[in-house]
């Protein structure tokens, strides 16, 4: 017979036990058996109290605080499973214990907050405790732990039992006060504050004590918090700061004592005091009227006034304007009775009282501040613009035609283009609004706009053309005929002006073409067709220059279709033309008409009708050019055969690719259906001019089918931009064709583009035993020759293309630059525009899966070859997303600092970047490597290689140094944190009481006065002297947290 399970006695005396062990044992796991007992069903509540009888009465507060703590911490997991009658009697007995012992009032407070978590509290329960505990408990002289669970039981009732907490009127708001006041703790604040939220939001009453509650939050503010460091709990100063400012900008009833605060605090010296109250301000502007605002207009302006006149800050200044605007905008939607006073005029005649003058000083420092004050009130509303531009711009006007100097001109220009860029903000310039300032000074507006493009100042023409960008916006604004003189001033400039003068001018024809086609059609690509076509004798150079300009004028017209269906022929015709040509610089020629035709292929990319134009009409005529160039019969007849050079085929990929990626999958499969046939079956049939003297055969053997062989570069443009759903015909067979090319041919470019395209082709393919076959294929073919032979470095630009070597003496430097190719985004094949399969962390899991191969190859191999696997190794770093990188790097610095040493300049210069985000962001780690650190970048600022970099790439390392520098590795009585600093010997640099003058050799530095490098990017840093030596110029930057150091 099978044992009797354990009777209700025993789960009893099991419960008893448990409860003896939690509260004389002090073992706190008890707990949750209890709680999971509770949950089982083996034990009720009713149970546990009665088992926690012997505590609860004791005299002792510490056992009784045990035997509450217990029954908090189970109905906490257990709440749920409680019935109404036994929450009702578990509410009396905790309220009961508010009055105990203070050892006893946290575990009440965890009680009551599983009890106010409860579905069944009966009604009036909730405003029971709540009573009690603001009777009772002095909340503040609590725990902050305890303070927050307070803070949650409110939470918890004001969610659930929201009328019955209205039910106590104010008082309910009288007792949230005592409770919170004097909180400091960030935590309990964000819980507080989302409670005032709440009594404002949900319509608590507040009665008498709107004072109260404002003062118990508004003494937090400007929020002063500077969290911990390591913070678990991740409060940041931002967090309290928008949290405080969304309780003072929540009601109206707060304004007559914010107001008088945020006015005190803007004319504080704090500077973060006075960013956080004009953000407060343009908060609460969302919700104030002009009864609210009315009191305490002047002081706010004359606060914001000065600020914008002396503040040397960027941000306060902006936040001012943006105060402002907000004001504005404020008072203009404020809805007046018939007898109340209309603020906004008044407001608005203060602010151009105490600004327009300054306009008149073109030459003064409180020109702009005025304008921009003026600006902000502007955009405010359509009210205000018209309020501020008929009195501004008459003024604006009259200056410009009074003065004569260019610069004040264009200081004058520029704030007429802030109000004009105003009016797109309130729409179109209608016929008949007699508010309007604009079409009052219409024509002066235009003759002053094109008395700038005519000035032979660069600077004030940019401006103008600008403002001639923004009244082309405003529809209606313009009249016919001073649109044709828009198209006249914009061809002049475009084809005859300073190169930035020039290039503004086409980005403002491209901007103003979809909006007047057929002025631009009409007028402007005659003139440029005719400026292209011109035979007039001068020199290449000026008529180079002029055609060059005009092809780029062209392109950058053509942003509408009815336009690129007048220009792309103008440019292929032009193309052709160059072809023909006899003179050596056709191949430049002939890559900027192809740069064109990509701009145009880029603009058309976004319109169905001008993309699938745009590529039925260059893609078979590009293909026809390039055909016909690559006969054997024209060898001799086309001098350089320009067009198949690599220069040039390499700009026509991209044409061809841009004007295939976006066509729709329909017209794509029509296109490819062509253009396959084309290269494998010799199919011209589709190509305009299709006579050819003999046939084309680019996959044919042969010496004499070379040149036919190099026009696989179209192909791959052509084929791997296609939409992935697109089928390619003779798929099979045409990837067979491009290995055995990628294979087997002698000529590097036509190789690589094979393995390219195969690449591309693969990249699409779906997985399946075909796509196996295929990979299985090209591992047999490339295997023997990488093994030996003449096809070496084919077979490996293959592999490549489709993921060793590095190890190998001969191909061991280009697989180590094969990792660059690897990692990073292939602009004509592997990258999403092309629709390419491109996996999400491909670079993270490339890095994973190769770097500790890297570094065991690197440690295994011999010294001729151990600067293949740095390179790698710093190739794939380079690419990684920095954060990724600061992680990975600590435990590959060695081999970095090892890889300073190698001679090649690709390592040199691909370490230094990966060195440089984790000087910046890691600088403890860093400096313990600090004597290797000094000694690699002073080897390396007296490199050949690195003395040639611009911008000195040596530099950008070493000069954050500072940062990582331990104060231990300073010397008595020298200046420099670390000897090695010192380029003279130490006791001849330091005992004759002198100090260096330079770290590093004078080639090497950019003066203070170079120009910035080429593209455009300013230098990281700006040396005179060493950065280590008192005596030198500062390096720009923001000073590092705690080290009193900069860094560029």
């Amino acid at each position: 017979m099978a044992a009797a399970g354990p009777g209700p006695g025993a789960e009893v005396q099991a419960l008893a036990a448990s409860v003896r062990d939690f509260v004389s044992g002090q073992q706190d796991g008890r707990a949750a058996e209890v709680a999971a007992g509770v949950k089982d069903g083996r034990w009720t509540v009713l149970q546990l109290v009665e088992a926690l009888g012997f505590c609860l009465e004791n005299t002792d507060p510490r056992m009784r605080g045990r035997g509450i703590q217990l029954l908090s911490q189970v109905l906490l997991q257990c709440y749920s499973l409680l019935q109404e009658k036994e929450v009702l009697h578990l509410v009396m007995f905790y309220e009961s214990r508010l009055q105990d012992n203070h050892l006893v009032i946290p575990s009440v407070l965890q009680g009551l907050r599983a009890l106010s978590m409860c579905e069944v509290l009966s009604p009036g329960l909730a405003v029971s405790v709540l009573k009690a505990i603001f009777q009772e408990v002095h909340v503040q002289s609590l725990p902050q732990l305890d303070r927050h669970t307070v803070y949650s039981i409110i939470t918890n009732f004001m969610s659930t039992r929201e009328e019955e907490l209205k039910g106590l009127g104010a008082n309910f708001t009288f007792g949230f006060i005592q409770v919170m006041d004097g909180e400091k703790d960030p935590r309990n604040l964000l819980v507080a504050f989302q409670i005032v939220r709440d009594l404002i939001a949900k319509d608590y009453a507040l009665g008498p004590f709107v004072e109260e509650l404002f003062e118990v939050t508004s003494c937090y503010f400007p929020v002063d918090f500077t969290p911990p460091p390591n913070d678990p709990h991740g409060i940041q100063r931002e967090d309290l700061i928008l949290s405080l400012r969304a309780v003072l900008a929540s009601t109206t009833q707060f304004a007559e004592f914010l107001l008088p605060l945020l006015i005190e605090k803007l004319d504080s010296e704090l500077q973060s005091a006075k960013l956080d109250s004009l953000q407060t301000l343009t908060a609460c502007c969302a919700i104030y009227g002009q009864k609210e605002l009315q009191e305490f207009l002047p002081s706010l302006w004359s606060s914001l006034r000065r600020e914008v006149f002396q503040t040397a800050s960027e941000k306060i200044e902006t936040e001012c304007l943006a105060a402002l605007r907000a004001l504005s905008a404020c008072l203009s939607r404020s809805v007046l009775s018939s007898d109340s006073e209309d603020l906004l005029d008044s407001f608005l005649s203060s602010i151009l009282q105490d600004c327009r003058h300054h306009l008149c000083e073109p030459d003064m420092k409180l020109v702009w501040p005025s304008a921009k004050l003026l600006q902000a009130a502007a955009g405010a509303s359509l009210r205000t613009y018209h309020c501020i531009t008929h009195s501004v711009l008459p003024l604006l006007l009259e200056q410009y035609t009074k003065h004569t100097q260019s610069s004040q001109r264009r200081t004058i220009l520029e704030m007429l283009l802030g109000f004009l860029e105003l009016q797109q903000k309130w729409g179109n310039v209608e016929e008949g609004e007699d508010e309007s300032a604009l079409l009052l000074l219409q024509a002066q507006i235009c003759s002053v706009v094109f008395s700038a493009l005519l000035d032979p100042s660069v600077q004030l023409q940019l401006v103008g053309i600008k403002a001639l960008t923004v009244l082309g916006s405003l529809q209606g604004f313009l009249s016919s005929s001073n649109l044709e003189l828009v198209a006249d001033h914009l061809i002049r400039l475009a084809l005859h002006e300073d190169s930035q003068s020039s290039e503004a001018a086409m980005e403002a024809a491209g901007s103003l073409a979809p909006t007047f086609p057929k002025v631009f059609s009409g007028h402007m690509v005659p003139r440029l067709k005719e400026e292209l076509q011109s035979e007039r004798e001068e020199s290449y150079h000026n008529r180079h220059s002029l055609q060059q300009r005009c092809l780029q004028a062209l392109a950058a017209v053509s942003t509408h279709t009815s336009i690129v269906k007048e220009t792309v022929p103008i440019l292929l015709q032009h193309l052709q033309k160059v072809q023909k040509g006899t003179e050596a610089r056709n191949t430049q020629d002939m890559i900027s008409v192809c740069q064109s035709l990509h701009r145009v292929a880029l603009q058309c990319q976004q319109d169905a009708e001008g993309c699938w134009y745009f590529h039925q009409t260059v893609v078979p005529c590009l293909l026809a050019m390039a055909v016909q160039a690559a006969m054997p019969e024209s060898t001799h007849t086309l001098p350089g055969k320009a067009l198949l050079e690599e220069e040039v085929l390499a700009a026509m990929i991209p044409v061809i690719s841009a004007a295939t990626t976006h066509l729709r999958p329909e017209l794509a499969a029509q296109s490819v259906s062509h253009v396959v046939p084309l290269f494998l079956d010799g199919d011209v049939s589709f190509l305009p001019q299709n006579s050819f003297p003999c046939s084309f055969q680019p996959f044919g053997d042969g010496e004499f089918l070379e040149a036919q062989r190099r026009l696989v570069a179209l192909l791959m443009a052509f084929i791997c931009s296609l939409p992935r759903d697109v089928a390619i015909p003779q798929q099979e067979w045409l990837l067979r064709e491009l290995l055995a090319l990628s294979c087997s041919c002698n000529c590097p470019f036509t190789a690589t583009t094979a393995a390219k395209c195969f690449a591309g082709l693969v990249n699409k393919h779906p997985a399946g035993q075909q796509l196996d076959e295929i990979l299985q294929l090209a591992v047999n073919r490339m295997e023997p020759s990488l093994a030996e032979g003449p096809r070496r470095t084919q077979a490996l630009t293959l592999l490549l293309w489709l993921l060793g070597l590095l190890g190998d003496t001969e191909l061991g430097p280009a697989t180590a630059d094969g990792f660059s190719l690897l990692m990073a985004e292939s602009p004509d094949v592997l990258h999403k525009g092309c629709h390419a399969d491109v996996r999400i962390m491909f670079r993270q899991r490339f890095f994973t899966d190769n770097v500790p191969k890297l570094v065991q190859g690197f440690h295994g191999a011999g010294p001729d070859v151990k600067a293949n696997y740095l390179k790698g190794l710093s190739h794939v770093l380079n690419h990684l997303p920095k954060p990724v990188l600061v992680t990975e790097l600590p435990t590959l610095l060695s081999l970095l600092l090892e890889a300073l040493s190698c001679s090649d300049r690709v390592v040199q210069l691909s370490t230094l970047s990966c060195l440089h985000p984790l000087l910046l962001e890691a600088p403890q780690i860093m400096s313990l490597h600090v004597d290797t650190l000094v000694t690699k970048f002073l080897n390396l600022t007296s490199s050949p290689t690195m003395v040639c970099a611009s911008p000195p790439s040596s530099l950008l390392c070493p000069s954050l140094l500072p940062l990582v520098l331990p104060s231990s590795l300073s010397v008595p009585g020298c200046p420099h944190r670390c000897p090695a600093l010192c380029p003279r010997p130490y006791q001849s640099a330091h005992n004759s009481g002198k100090c260096c003058s330079t770290l590093l050799p004078a080639p090497a530095c950019r003066g203070a006065g170079d120009s910035q490098p080429p593209g455009g990017q300013p230098a990281s840093i700006s040396l005179i002297k060493s950065p280590f030596c008192p005596t030198a110029a500062s390096i720009q930057g923001p000073s590092y947290p705690g080290t009193g150091q900069a860094f560029g």
